[in-house]
C-alpha cells in the first residue's frame, strides 16, 4: 500500500470510495512508469521516422504515399494492454462518473443530466456546503496521457492534442515492410489496416458477432473494406460494427472496440468531411436517448441523422453504467479523452457535456483508486483543454498567463455601445510580461483587462427557484438566450467583438454564421454552467459528515473545478470578445453576463457551508472573483461580502477555521494595492453600496488582530502562511486517508489551509498580518510610486510628492517589500479621466453625510429628515418625496419609520398617506396584503397610531383589490384591526388566556355592513396568523442567534451529543443563503430590465485616494497595531506591529495627516516604555529603533510629532547614562526611586543600531527641507527646556538636548540665511531660556553661544544684513535678566574673547555688543560695571574707525551715555563724559566719519549720523544722570561744544538741535507726563532748581551767541519764554521773565520790526495769560457751608518744592453750578499766581522800556501795542480797586487774611504807562511825532484821572496808596510842564483846577516840587509872570 500511496499522493485530489482490493494495489505501479511521461510513445515513433503530430489539411496532401505501418501488437486485444494507463485510464475514470450520475439509483446522477439541460440551474436549499482545501490545477503533464504538444491552428501547444496509440509501453516496433497495406483516409492521410482490422477481426470471432445478424453483417463489410483499402473515406461504415459491439456489454469486445475507436480518433478518422465547413447551428440530439443498452440503433430511424461526432460520443459513453468493469472504464475514459482533445474531431454542445459527465460518473462510481484517479485527471485535462481552445481577440488563450493584455480593439466596441466607455484601464497601454508557468497572474486579470460597459454581467439568465431541470438537451441554448432582447448594448458589443475575430459580416440578425471559436466560448459556458450546478447540489447531514460519501466527493470535485478554471482561464471571463451567440435568435451575451449567476449562485450555497473542505474551496473560488472579476460582478461581490463573508467574520458561531480561511483571502487582498483601492472607490464612495466595505472590513481585521486570547497558546503558534503558492504539499484532515489528499488537484497560488485557524492566537495574528498588508499596499499604492502622476492637479501636492522623493535620505527598506512579489504595483504611468480623486472625495462626502442623517432619523426621525432635506438627499418637503425616501433607502430603522408615520401631525399623516400609496398591494389576499404593508416599517404600539395606519390601509386595499369579500373599506379597516389584535394575543408571551377561533369569529361579527364575513374566509385568516406571526423579517434574522442551553440537569441531558454552536451557525447560514440568493434574483430582474447605472466600476489610478482610505481607516489601524503590540513579547509579532506602525506614519507623514501622524508617533513613543525603564522589555527596545528609523526616514514631515521623537532621544542617552552608573538628577521624581533597566537591555540600548541612529537623527539634519528643521529645532528646544527643568540646580543638569542644538547648529550651518534665521528665532529664544536658571547651565549655553558666534562670525556678513546682531542678542538677554555676577562676567568674557579673535568679521554684530555693555553699566556689581566700561574704553580707543565704518558709531554713543548715566560709580561717570566729550575730536579726524569731504548726499548726512548721537548723548546725561555734577558737566559739554563746533553747523542741522535736543530739555514745563522720569519731587525740585535753570540761561546765552543763525528759532524760543513765566511757581516765572528781560537787552539790536512785532505779540499774549478775571466771579462769593475754620492747603506748604504747573486758561465756570471748597481754594491760589504774575510782567516791561537801548530800537507802533496791555492792567486794577463791595465779599469768603486790593499793580502800571507815553510824547523822531496825537489820547485821561484819585485819597486811612500815587503825580505834573505853549494852554482848563486841589493836601516834597512848576508855567503862559 506504501508504494501505491507514495505514487498517488503525487496526482490524485478526492477522497475516493475504497478501493475492492488492497492486493490490487501494488500493481498499479507498472502502469506509472509509461503513465509518467505520456509521450514516450510518440517519441519512440518519432525516432522511426513518422511525424510526431497530427497532421494538419495541408500536410496531409504530401503524406499520401508514405509509409504508414504501424506497431504490429497494436491490434492485440488484450485487455492488460489496453488497460494501459498511458492514455486509458483518464478516460475511463471520467465514463464511469458520468454513468454513476446518470443512473437513476445514484444521487448524484441527475446532476450531470442537468448538465445540458438549458433550465436555469435550480435553486436548491442553501444547504451549506464545505470546501476542500484548495487545489492547485492538475499536473497536466505527469498525471495525464500527453501526446506530443501540437500545435492546433491557434499558435499555441494543445493539451494532448492526440492521445498515443494503445500500446502503452513503447517497446518494440516491427519494421515497417511487415505491414505494406494502408488505409488512406479522406482527407489524404494514411492509416494503418492493422489499427483497424485487429480490432474488427476479434469482434468477428466473438459469440455476440455470431448471435447477432447486425453485428456480425457490419463486421464484414468493415473488413472488406478495410482490406480492400477503401473504408478510409467511410467512416459511418467502418465506425458501425465497433458501435454494435459497444452495445453488446461483453468486457472484451467493449475493450477492443474502444480501444480501436480511440486510436481512430486519434487519426482524424473520425472527421467527416461535410461537418468540417458546417459547424452544427445548435446541438444535434443524442443519437439513442432512450437505447443506451438496445444492440441495434433503429430506434432512430425517426431522428435526423446524427453527425458522426455525435454518434461516437453517444456510443462510447453509452459503455459506461454502475456495473461497467474498471476496465472498460479506463478504456471510456482513454477514448472519451482522445475525443475531446482531437484537433480535428470537435465535440460541442451536448456531447461535450455527455463526455464530461461520463468521466465525472467514472470518478464517483469507481472503485479503483487508478480509476478514480485518471478519472479526476482526464476530466481536469478536458475542462482546461475546452476553456482552452477558445480564441480570445486575435490570439488564443495561453492557459497560465491569464494577464494577457486584450489589444485596444475592447475600446472600439465599447464606443459602439450605448454608453460611452467608462474607464480605460491604465494597463492598456502597458503589455506586461507574460507570468511564467506557476500561474500567479490571476491576480492582475482584472487589472489587465480593459472593462467595457457591455461586459456587465446584465443579461445573465434567470434563476426560477426550484425549477428543476428536465429535457435539457433540446434546450440547451435557449437557457442562454431566452430572456434577453432588452439588451442592446450587449448584443450591439457582441456583433462588434465577434466582427472583430474575423466572422463574417452579417445582413442583420437573423443568419449569423457561427465561428468554430463562438460554439468553442458556448461550450466552456455549458461546461462551466454544468459545474457550477453540481456544485449547488445540497449534501444532506450524512453527507456532510462523510468525506467519500458521493455527495460529498462529487460537490468537491465540481468546486475544483471551478476553481481550476478560474484560476487558469480568467481572461475568457473578462475579455470583451468572449461573447455566447443564440442559434436561434443570433442574440449575444458575454461570458461573463451568461456565467455570472452560476458563478454567484454556486458561492452563495457554498460559502456558508460548515464542512471546512467545501468552505475553503469557496473561499478560494470567490477570491478569483475578487481578483479577477470585481470590474464586471461589481454588484454581486458587494452582496457577497456583505451578506456572507463579513458577516461569517463577525459570527460567534462560525468556527476559527472559518475566520482564518476568510481573513487569509483577505491578507491577499490586502496584499493587492489597486484591489484595495478600487474596493474602497466602489463600496465605500459609492452611495448605492449598502455597506462601506474597506472600512467595514478593516474595523473586523482591527478586531480580529486585538481579541483577547482565551488561554496562552502552547509553545509557538506556527505562523500563518502568506501566499506560498504550490511549496508545501499538505495532508487533508484526519478522515481521508492520505493517499488521497488534495494536493493532486492543487489550484496555483491556493493558501495552505492546514496550518492556519488552530488556535485564536493565531487568527489574531493572521489579522495583525493582514492590517500590515494593508498599510505596506497603501503605502506601495500612494507614496511609492516611480514617478507622481504627471498632470497631479493640486500643485502643492506634487511639490510634496517630489520634496520626499529629492530628500528621503536612506531609501526606506521596507517599501521593497511592500508591492506582492517585490515588484512595484502596476498603476498606469498617469491617471484616467475618470479617476479623479475629488469626485471620490465629495462621492465619499455625500455617503458619510447620507449615514449620518440615517443615523439621525433612527434617533430622532424628526430631526433626521430636517437634516436630510438640509443636505438635499430629500429633494423638498412634498409628502411624496420623503415618502419615497423613507420607503427607499436602506438603512433606516422600520420601528423609526414606523413612529415617524404614525404622529398626529398633518405633514406627518400626509406622509404616511403617501407612503402607503406607493406600496403594491393589487391582487393579494388580505392577509398577504397586510404582512406586506407591515414590513415596510415597524407598527407602532399606541392605539391612535395603529388606527390611523389601518384605515389608510383599508383604504389601500380596497382600492388596489377587486376580488375581496368588503362591502366597503370600513369593513377592511375593522378587520386589518382585528388581524392587528390577534396578531398580539397569539403570539406575545405577556398573554395567558390566547384567543379561540370562535372568539376571533365572533369579535368580526356584522362589521360587513352589517353582515358577517364568510367564516372560510375569517378561519383562513385565524389560522395563518395563528401559525405564522406577522414579524419583521429584520426581527426573524435577529432572532436567529444562539441559544444557550438550559441550566440544571436537564438542560445538560437535553443537550449531550449537540454540537450546539454548530446547530447556531447553521441555522443563520442557511438564512443568510436564502437572503443572498434572494437579493441575487432581484439583481439579476434589475440587470435584465437594463438598470445598470450604478453598474459602473471604476479602475484605480490614482495615488490620492490614499488619503481618504488612511483617514477612515486610521483608527482601526491604531487600535490593531497598538493592541497585540501591549500584549505580546513575541518578537515577530512586535516586528509586524512596527513595519504597520512605519507604514501608516508613512502614509500620515505624505499626506501631512497631522491627528492621524501625532497619533502614531506618540502611541509609538509611550511603547519605547523610556518613562519606566525598570518595565521595559526587548519589544521596547524594537519599538526604539523604530522610532529612530521614522526619523530618519520621515524627518521632513514630522512637524510637530519630532517632539515625541526627540523626547525619546534624550530618555534613551537617559537610560544609557542610568545603566552606566552615572548618578542623573531628576528633579520631577523625587519621591520615588525608580528601577534600572536589566542589564541586557541596558547594553542593547548602547548597541551600534541604536547609537548610530539616534545619531543619525542630529548628523542628517542637515538634509531636512527648510521648513522641517524649524519644527526640528522647535521641538529639541522643548525637549531640552524640560531637561533644564527636570535638573533644577543640581551640580551636573542634564544637557543632552543643549548640546545636540549646539551640534545640529554646527551641521545646518551652510544653510541659506533665510532658513537659518527662522532657526535662530527658535534657538536664541531657547540659549535665553537656558542662560537663568541654573547657572551651570547658563555656563554651558554661553560657551555654546560663543563657539557658534565664533563660527557665525567666519563668514562675512553684507551691509544691512543683521543676522549677527541677532545670534549675538541671547547674550544681552542674560545679561539683562541674568543677575548672577558670574553669569554676567562670562557674557563679558565671551564677549571680549569674540573681539580679540574676530573684530574684523563683526558687523551688525556691534549693535548687540554694544547693547551688552550698556546692560552691564546697570549692573549691581562694580567689578562687571568695570570690567565692561574697560572694553568699552579699549574698543573707542583702538577699534573707532572699524565701530564707524560698519555703523554702530550710533550704538558706540548711547553705550558711554548709559556709563555717564550710572549714579552708584560717579567715577566710571565721570570717565564716561570725558570720553564722550574726547570722542568728537576724534570723529572730526577720523576719514571714515567723511567731515573732510565737502559734499555728501542727504541719505549719509554725517551730522545726523555723528554730531547727533554725541550731542544726544550730552543731553541724554543732562535729561537722565543722576549725579548733579555729571549733569552740569553735560550741560557745559552740550553748550560749549555748540559754541565751539556751531559755526560749522548748517542751519538745517541746528534745526534739528533746537527741535530735538534744546527745545525738548524744557518739556517738563509744558506737560506733567514729562514728570514720570524723576523718582522723587525732590529729585525733580533739584533738577528744575539746577539744571534747568542753569539750561535755560545757557540757552539765551546760545541765541546771543548765534543769534544771526538761531534768529529764526525766535518763535520757539519766545513760546518756550512764555511757558516758563506762566507757571504757577513764581520761582520759574521770575527766571524766565529774567531770561526773557536778557534776552531782548541782549540782542536789542539785532531785532527786526518783524520780530519786535512777535516780541510784543508775545508781551500781550503775557498779560492775557496772567490777567486774573475770575475776581469779578460772583460764584466765588457765594457762602459755602463749613467754611468757618480751614486748613491751610497743603500746597502752600509746598511751596518751597518746585513744581512745573502751566497755568490753566480763564475758564469759566457754568451758571449756577455749586462748587466745592477745594475747588474754589485751587482758584483763589490760581488768582493770586496771575497777579503776582502779572506785577512781574509790568516791572519787567517797566525794567525794559526804561533801558535807552530798547526804547530806541523798539518801533512806536509796537510801544503804542505794550501801552495797550499797560493800560488794560491798569484799568483793570482800578475798577477793582474801586469796588468796595466786591472786595468785602471775597475777604468774607476767605480769599486773602485782609481786604484785598490790586493797589501795586494799579500804580506801577500807571507809572510805567505814564512814563513811556511822555517819553513818547516828547520824542522828536518823526515816526513818534506823526504818532503824537494816539499818545496824547492815551496819556491825557490817564494823567487826569490819576490826579483826580489822588486828590480824592484820605490822609488818615489811606497813607499806603498816596505814598504809591505821589511818584506818579510828581511825573504827570513835570509832563504837562514841558507841554509847549499851543498844548499847555489848551489843556489848561482841565489840569489847573486838579492842580490848585492839590495845594490843600499834606505833599511830598518831589509832588509840591513839580506843582510849583507848573504853576510857573501858569503865570508865564497867562502873562502874569514874565518868563527871565
Amino acid at each position: 500500500m506504501d508504494a501505491a500511496d507514495t505514487v498517488h499522493e503525487a496526482s490524485i485530489p478526492l477522497p475516493p470510495s475504497p478501493p475492492p482490493h488492497d492486493d490490487q494495489m501494488p500493481n498499479i505501479l507498472s502502469h506509472f512508469s509509461p503513465m509518467r511521461d505520456p509521450v514516450d510513445e510518440n517519441r519512440a515513433r518519432s525516432t522511426d521516422g513518422e511525424r510526431t503530430q497530427s497532421p494538419s489539411p495541408v500536410e496531409r496532401e504530401h503524406v499520401q504515399g508514405e509509409s504508414s505501418a504501424q506497431q504490429d501488437d497494436v491490434a492485440s486485444p488484450a485487455p492488460e494492454t489496453s488497460t494501459s494507463p498511458s492514455d486509458g485510464p483518464i478516460v475511463q475514470l471520467l465514463e464511469q462518473a458520468a454513468q454513476v450520475i446518470e443512473a437513476p439509483s445514484v444521487e448524484p446522477k441527475e446532476d450531470l443530466k442537468d448538465e445540458d439541460d438549458s433550465a436555469p440551474p435550480p435553486t436548491p436549499p442553501a444547504k451549506p456546503v464545505p470546501s476542500t482545501p484548495a487545489s492547485p490545477a492538475a499536473r497536466r503533464e505527469s498525471a495525464l496521457p500527453t501526446s506530443p504538444r501540437t500545435t492546433n491552428g491557434h499558435g499555441r501547444p494543445s493539451v494532448d492534442s492526440r492521445p498515443s496509440t494503445p500500446n502503452g509501453r513503447g517497446t518494440s516496433r516491427p519494421s515497417a515492410d511487415l505491414h505494406k497495406r494502408s488505409l488512406t483516409l479522406s482527407k489524404g492521410n494514411t492509416l494503418s489496416v492493422v489499427l483497424i482490422s485487429s480490432a474488427l477481426e476479434t469482434i468477428a470471432a466473438s459469440k455476440e458477432a455470431k448471435r447477432s445478424s447486425p453485428l456480425r453483417d457490419s463486421v464484414q463489410r468493415a473488413l472488406e473494406m478495410v482490406r480492400s483499402g477503401q473504408g478510409g473515406d467511410r467512416p459511418r461504415e467502418i465506425f458501425e460494427p465497433l458501435r454494435l459491439a459497444c452495445e453488446t456489454r461483453n468486457e472484451k469486445l467493449m475493450i477492443a472496440s474502444l480501444d480501436c475507436i480511440s486510436k481512430l480518433i486519434s487519426y482524424s478518422f473520425f472527421a467527416e468531411t461535410s461537418s468540417t465547413p458546417q459547424v452544427p447551428s445548435s446541438p444535434p440530439p443524442s443519437p439513442a436517448p432512450n437505447s443506451r443498452h438496445s444492440m441495434s440503433n433503429g430506434s432512430q430511424s425517426s431522428l435526423p441523422q446524427p453527425s458522426l461526432v455525435d454518434l461516437v460520443v453517444h456510443t462510447i459513453t453509452s459503455c459506461h453504467n454502475e456495473s461497467t468493469p474498471e476496465t472498460v472504464s479506463l478504456q471510456i475514459v482513454k477514448a472519451l479523452l482522445s475525443l475531446v482533445l482531437s484537433p480535428t474531431v470537435l465535440v460541442h454542445q451536448s456531447s461535450l457535456l455527455k463526455a464530461v459527465r461520463t468521466v465525472y460518473n467514472i470518478f464517483l462510481l469507481s472503485v479503483d483508486p487508478v480509476n478514480q484517479m485518471v478519472a479526476q485527471g482526464g476530466l481536469t485535462q478536458m475542462v482546461n483543454h475546452v476553456f482552452a481552445r477558445c480564441k480570445l481577440g486575435d490570439a488564443s488563450l495561453p492557459q497560465s498567463d491569464s494577464t494577457t493584455t486584450l489589444s485596444a480593439r475592447g475600446g472600439e466596441s465599447g464606443r459602439s455601445s450605448k454608453r460611452p466607455s467608462l474607464v480605460m484601464s491604465p494597463r492598456n497601454s502597458i503589455p506586461l510580461p507574460p507570468q511564467t508557468t506557476s500561474v500567479n497572474g490571476t491576480e492582475e486579470t482584472s487589472s489587465t483587462l480593459v472593462r467595457e460597459p457591455s461586459e456587465q454581467s446584465s443579461g445573465a439568465p434567470s434563476i426560477a427557484p426550484g425549477e428543476e431541470a428536465s429535457g435539457e438537451r433540446a434546450d440547451v441554448d435557449n437557457s442562454v438566450e431566452d430572456h434577453q432582447e432588452p439588451q442592446h448594448s450587449a448584443r450591439i458589443q457582441s456583433e462588434s467583438a465577434a466582427s472583430d475575430i474575423g466572422a463574417d459580416d452579417e445582413q442583420g440578425h437573423s443568419h449569423r454564421q457561427l465561428s468554430t471559436n463562438d460554439l468553442f466560448i458556448k461550450d466552456a459556458f455549458l461546461v462551466f454552467r454544468a459545474l457550477c450546478k453540481l456544485t449547488m447540489k445540497p449534501l444532506n447531514s450524512e453527507s456532510e459528515r462523510d468525506l467519500k460519501s458521493h455527495a460529498m466527493r462529487s460537490k468537491l470535485l465540481s468546486l475544483h473545478l471551478v476553481l481550476m478554471i478560474l484560476e487558469s482561464h480568467m481572461p475568457i471571463f473578462v475579455s470583451p470578445s468572449a461573447i455566447i451567440y443564440s442559434s436561434s435568435s443570433n442574440e449575444a451575451t458575454p461570458f461573463i453576463q451568461a456565467a455570472n449567476q452560476y458563478l454567484c449562485l454556486c458561492l452563495s450555497r457554498n460559502a456558508v457551508s460548515p464542512v471546512p473542505q467545501v468552505f475553503e474551496i469557496s473561499v478560494e473560488i470567490f477570491w478569483r472573483v475578487l481578483s479577477g472579476l470585481r470590474t464586471k460582478l461589481k454588484k454581486e461581490i458587494e452582496v457577497l461580502l456583505h451578506e456572507i463573508f463579513i458577516p461569517i467574520l463577525e459570527m460567534k458561531t462560525s468556527t476559527l477555521k472559518q475566520k482564518a480561511v476568510i481573513v487569509s483571502m483577505l491578507q491577499r487582498l490586502c496584499q493587492d494595492p489597486q484591489a484595495l483601492v478600487e474596493i474602497y472607490l466602489n463600496y465605500d464612495c459609492d452611495s448605492e453600496a449598502a455597506d462601506n466595505i474597506y472600512e467595514h472590513l478593516m474595523n473586523i481585521i482591527s478586531k480580529i488582530a486585538t481579541a483577547p486570547v482565551s488561554l496562552a497558546p502552547k509553545g509557538h503558534d506556527p505562523n500563518s502562511p502568506a501566499l506560498q503558492p504550490q511549496t508545501k504539499q499538505h495532508h487533508g484532515s484526519g478522515q481521508v486517508p492520505p493517499s488521497y489528499s488534495t494536493a493532486s488537484l492543487s489550484v496555483p497560488n491556493t493558501v495552505d489551509v492546514s496550518t492556519i485557524g488552530n488556535s485564536e492566537a493565531q487568527l489574531r495574528r493572521q489579522g495583525l498580518e493582514c492590517l500590515v498588508a494593508v498599510l505596506k499596499s497603501l503605502v506601495a499604492w500612494g507614496t511609492t510610486a516611480s514617478s507622481p502622476p504627471e498632470h497631479v492637479t493640486d500643485p502643492m501636492t506634487r511639490s510634496q510628492a517630489e520634496e520626499v522623493r529629492r530628500e528621503t535620505v536612506t531609501p526606506d527598506v521596507s517599501t521593497d517589500k511592500l508591492s506582492p512579489g517585490g515588484t512595484e504595483p502596476t498603476r498606469g504611468p498617469t491617471p484616467e479621466l475618470a479617476d479623479d480623486p475629488s469626485k471620490f472625495e465629495s462621492a465619499k462626502q455625500k455617503k458619510t453625510t447620507l449615514l449620518e442623517g440615517i443615523k439621525k432619523f433612527n434617533f430622532k426621525p424628526k430631526r433626521g429628515i430636517d437634516f436630510l432635506i438640509e443636505t438635499g438627499f430629500i429633494p423638498s418637503r412634498e409628502p411624496k418625496t420623503i415618502a419615497r425616501f423613507l420607503l427607499e433607502t436602506d438603512g433606516l430603522n422600520k420601528a423609526a419609520i414606523g413612529e415617524y408615520l404614525g404622529e398626529g401631525d398633518e405633514e406627518n399623516i400626509a406622509i404616511m398617506h403617501a407612503f402607503v400609496d406607493m406600496l403594491d398591494l393589487s391582487n393579494m389576499p388580505f392577509v398577504d396584503a397586510l404582512r406586506s404593508f407591515l414590513q415596510a416599517f415597524r407598527l407602532p404600539g399606541e392605539a391612535q397610531k395603529i388606527d390611523r395606519f389601518m384605515l389608510k390601509f383599508a383604504e389601500r386595499y380596497i382600492a388596489t383589490n377587486a376580488d375581496h369579500p368588503f362591502a366597503n373599506a370600513d369593513t377592511a379597516y375593522v378587520l386589518a384591526y382585528s388581524t392587528i389584535m390577534l396578531n398580539t394575543d397569539a403570539h406575545s408571551p405577556q398573554v395567558k388566556q390566547r384567543m379561540t377561533k370562535q372568539g376571533f369569529i365572533a369579535n368580526n361579527k356584522g362589521i360587513n355592513d352589517g353582515q358577517d364575513l364568510p367564516v372560510d374566509f375569517l378561519n383562513a385568516i385565524y389560522d395563518d396568523i395563528v401559525n405564522n406571526e406577522i414579524r419583521m423579517k429584520d426581527e426573524v434574522e435577529a432572532a436567529l442567534t444562539v441559544t444557550a442551553p438550559a441550566p440544571g440537569i436537564a438542560g445538560v441531558l437535553a443537550n449531550v451529543g449537540r454540537d450546539l454552536q454548530k446547530e447556531a451557525y447553521m441555522l443563520q447560514s442557511n438564512n443568510m443563503a436564502n437572503k443572498t440568493e434572494a437579493l441575487f434574483r432581484t439583481l439579476m430582474r434589475t440587470q435584465r430590465r437594463g438598470t445598470k447605472s450604478s453598474e459602473q466600476f471604476f479602475s484605480a489610478s490614482h495615488f490620492i485616494h490614499v488619503r481618504p482610505m488612511f483617514e477612515v481607516a486610521w483608527i482601526p489601524f491604531l487600535a490593531g497595531l497598538s493592541g497585540p503590540l501591549q500584549d505580546t513579547d513575541d518578537l515577530e509579532v512586535v516586528d509586524l506591529c512596527l513595519q504597520g506602525f512605519k507604514a501608516a506614519i508613512h502614509i500620515a507623514c505624505f499626506f501631512d495627516l497631522e491627528l492621524e501622524r501625532n497619533a502614531f508617533v506618540s502611541t509609538l513613543a509611550k511603547f519605547t516604555f523610556l518613562n519606566n525603564l525598570g518595565e521595559m522589555k526587548t519589544k521596547n527596545m524594537e519599538a526604539i529603533k523604530t522610532l529612530l528609523d521614522i526619523a530618519v526616514t520621515e524627518g521632513n514631515h514630522l512637524k510637530a510629532s519630532w517632539r515625541e521623537v526627540l523626547t525619546c532621544v534624550s530618555q534613551l542617552e537617559h537610560m544609557q547614562l542610568l545603566s552606566s552608573g552615572v548618578d542623573v538628577p531628576d528633579a520631577g521624581r523625587k519621591g520615588r526611586s525608580r528601577k534600572p533597566p536589566t542589564e541586557e537591555l541596558a547594553n542593547e540600548s548602547r548597541s551600534t543600531h541604536i547609537t548610530v541612529a539616534a545619531d543619525m537623527v542630529f548628523s542628517l539634519s542637515h538634509y531636512l527641507s527648510g521648513t522641517a528643521i524649524v519644527d526640528f529645532v522647535r521641538a529639541l528646544c522643548d525637549v531640552s527646556w524640560e531637561e533644564i527643568q527636570s535638573s533644577g540646580l543640581s551640580q551636573h543638569p542634564r544637557l543632552f538636548s543643549l548640546q545636540k542644538l549646539v551640534e545640529i547648529s554646527y551641521y545646518n550651518m551652510n544653510r541659506i540665511r533665510l532658513e537659518w534665521s527662522n532657526m535662530w528665532d527658535i534657538l536664541g529664544e531657547h540659549f535665553n531660556q537656558a542662560s537663568f536658571c541654573n547657572p551651570h547651565v547658563s555656563f554651558f549655553a554661553l560657551d555654546a553661544l560663543r563657539q557658534l558666534a565664533m563660527r557665525f562670525l567666519e563668514k562675512e556678513e553684507l551691509p544691512h544684513f543683521k543676522f549677527q546682531k541677532d545670534f549675538l542678542r541671547p547674550f544681552e538677554y542674560t545679561m539683562i535678566h541674568n543677575s548672577n555676577p558670574d553669569v554676567r562676567d562670562m557674557v563679558l568674557q565671551c564677549l571680549q574673547q569674540m573681539i580679540q579673535a574676530r573684530v574684523h568679521n563683526l558687523r551688525s554684530g556691534w549693535r548687540t555688543m554694544f547693547a551688552v555693555f550698556s546692560a552691564a553699566s546697570k549692573a549691581a556689581t562694580e567689578r562687571i560695571a568695570n570690567s565692561a566700561f574697560e572694553i568699552v574704553t579699549r574698543l573707542n580707543k583702538e577699534h573707532f574707525s572699524l565701530i564707524v565704518r560698519h555703523g554702530s558709531f550710533a550704538d558706540l554713543t548711547v553705550c558711554i551715555t548709559d556709563f555717564c548715566k550710572v549714579s552708584k560709580y560717579q567715577k566710571i561717570s565721570l570717565l564716561a563724559i570725558a570720553m564722550l566729550r574726547d570722542i568728537i575730536p576724534t570723529m572730526l579726524d577720523c576719514p571714515e566719519c567723511g567731515f573732510k569731504e565737502p559734499n555728501h548726499s542727504s541719505i549719509d548726512d554725517p551730522m545726523i549720523k555723528f554730531w547727533f548721537p554725541v550731542l544726544f548723548g550730552f543731553y541724554d546725561v543732562i535729561m537722565n544722570g543722576e549725579d548733579l555734577e555729571v549733569r552740569r558737566l553735560a550741560l557745559d559739554s552740550l553748550f560749549s561744544t555748540l559754541k565751539t563746533y556751531g559755526s560749522t553747523y548748517p542751519v538745517e542741522f541746528w534745526d534739528t538741535v533746537c527741535q530735538e535736543l534744546l527745545f525738548p530739555m524744557f518739556a517738563v514745563l509744558k506737560s506733567s507726563q514729562d514728570l514720570s522720569r524723576f523718582s522723587t519731587q525732590e529729585d525733580m525740585s533739584v533738577w528744575l532748581s539746577t539744571t534747568m535753570i542753569q539750561a535755560l540761561r545757557n540757552l539765551i546765552d546760545l541765541y546771543t551767541f548765534y543769534f544771526e543763525t538761531l534768529e529764526r528759532f525766535l518763535d520757539g524760543l519766545l513760546d518756550l519764554l512764555c511757558v516758563c513765566i506762566c507757571q504757577e511757581n513764581d520761582t520759574l516765572a521770575r527766571i524766565g521773565t529774567s531770561c526773557l528781560q536778557q534776552l531782548l537787552e541782549s540782542n536789542v539790536k539785532k531785532l527786526s520790526p518783524a520780530r519786535w512785532e512777535r516780541v510784543a505779540t508775545t508781551f500781550v499774549k503775557l498779560f492775557r495769560t496772567t490777567t486774573p478775571h475770575q475776581l469779578f466771579d460772583e460764584s466765588l462769593r457765594v457762602e459755602i457751608d463749613g467754611n468757618s475754620v480751614e486748613a491751610q492747603d497743603s500746597a502752600e506748604s509746598a511751596d518751597q518744592a518746585l513744581i512745573p504747573a502751566p497755568l490753566s486758561p480763564n475758564s469759566e465756570q457754568p451758571k449756577g453750578a455749586r462748587m466745592s471748597l477745594g475747588e474754589r481754594r485751587r482758584i483763589f491760589r490760581q488768582i493770586i499766581v496771575k497777579c503776582v504774575l502779572q506785577l512781574l510782567l509790568i516791572e519787567t516791561t517797566n525794567d525794559l522800556l526804561r533801558n535807552d537801548e530798547v526804547y530806541n530800537t523798539i518801533p512806536p507802533e509796537h510801544l503804542l501795542r505794550l501801552m495797550g496791555v499797560l493800560d488794560h492792567s491798569y484799568q483793570f486794577a482800578r475798577m477793582f480797586n474801586e469796588d468796595k463791595e466786591l472786595r468785602t465779599g471775597l475777604w468774607k469768603v476767605g480769599f486773602m487774611k485782609h481786604l484785598p486790593n490790586l493797589l501795586k499793580q494799579e500804580s506801577s502800571s500807571a507809572s510805567t504807562l505814564v512814563h513811556v507815553l511822555l517819553r513818547m510824547y516828547y520824542d522828536p523822531r518823526p515816526e513818534h511825532q506823526a504818532a503824537r496825537p494816539q499818545v496824547a489820547d492815551r496819556l491825557m485821561p490817564l494823567g487826569l484821572g490819576v490826579l483826580q484819585d489822588f486828590n480824592k485819597l484820605r490822609l488818615d486811612t489811606q497813607a499806603k496808596n498816596i505814598a504809591a500815587w505821589t511818584p506818579v503825580v510828581a511825573e504827570i505834573l513835570q509832563g504837562f510842564v514841558k507841554f509847549d505853549d499851543k498844548a499847555f494852554t489848551r489843556y489848561l482848563p482841565a489840569i489847573y483846577p486838579l492842580a490848585t486841589n492839590l495845594l490843600s493836601r499834606d505833599l511830598a516834597p518831589e509832588v509840591r516840587e513839580r506843582l510849583r512848576e507848573y504853576f510857573m508855567r501858569v503865570g508865564y503862559i497867562q502873562g502874569i509872570v514874565e518868563r527871565s
